[in-house]
């Protein structure tokens, strides 16, 4: 695999729906995550990224135009001690809930599969970053159909060890716009990290499509001591 250009990629798909970046800053000091949603309808644009303690929730930005809130009002990020969840949905408490009794990741997502949103079955995207005592490791998930055929479940781990700095991992929800839209295919992409957090924070929002961006989360974890930042853009204002 050849490592990939994040801003390239974003600028060249208009749609690739949610997506989950996970690796480690230029310097090396950081574990790095960042993940967006997009929308299609009103419904879906019809949101914004919250901070909710140590982890974020998507809420409606205007409450009276809120339709269906079952796919679209959830917990993406939420923090288990050393380790950070970042999902697309509801799982992020199923993961929680999970390792919190002694689960892994990966057994904690058994009982979950692809969002029912027939025709599009949406995979349910999932990464975990663990950062302890000066030591880095992380994981992306995807649970999705068998090629767009409901009933039938596939599922996939990734699992990364020491990652090189200025590195990361890209998962996201659909290949490109289309209708049905089409599922995210093979493994996570190689893609370079650059900058600090303002920097690359600025570099994937400004690489969204224009029209159909909504919502960005970015965190910058120490690896040595825990601490964090976070930056949010929302396109609702």
């Amino acid at each position: 695999m050849e490592k990939q250009n994040l801003s390239e990629i974003l600028k060249n798909n208009s749609y690739p729906g949610r997506g989950i970046v996970i690796g480690k800053s230029a310097c090396g000091k950081y574990a790095v995550t960042a993940y967006f949603i997009m929308g299609r309808s009103t419904n879906s644009r019809n949101r914004i990224f919250v901070e909710d303690g140590n982890g974020l929730r998507t809420q409606a930005f205007d409450e009276s135009k809120l339709e269906d809130p079952s796919l679209i009002i959830y917990a993406p990020v939420r923090v288990l001690g050393n380790k950070t969840i970042v999902t697309n949905g509801d799982q992020t408490d199923t993961i929680y809930e999970g390792m919190d009794k002694q689960m892994t990741f990966e057994q904690s997502l058994r009982s979950r599969c692809y969002e029912p949103d027939a025709p599009n079955l949406t995979p349910r995207i999932s990464g975990i970053m663990h950062v302890e005592n000066g030591k880095y490791n992380y994981a992306l998930s995807i649970l999705k159909s068998n090629n767009g055929r409901e009933g039938a479940h596939n599922r996939f781990t990734f699992a990364y060890e020491n990652p090189f700095a200025g590195e990361g991992h890209f998962i996201h929800t659909y290949e490109s716009d289309g209708n049905p839209l089409p599922s995210f295919e093979g493994e996570p992409t190689w893609v370079g990290i650059s900058g600090d957090i303002d920097a690359f924070t600025n570099e994937v929002w400004n690489s969204l499509n224009e029209d159909n961006k909504v919502s960005l989360f970015v965190r910058y974890i120490d690896i040595e001591t825990g601490e964090f930042e976070t930056r949010i853009v929302n396109k609702n204002k």
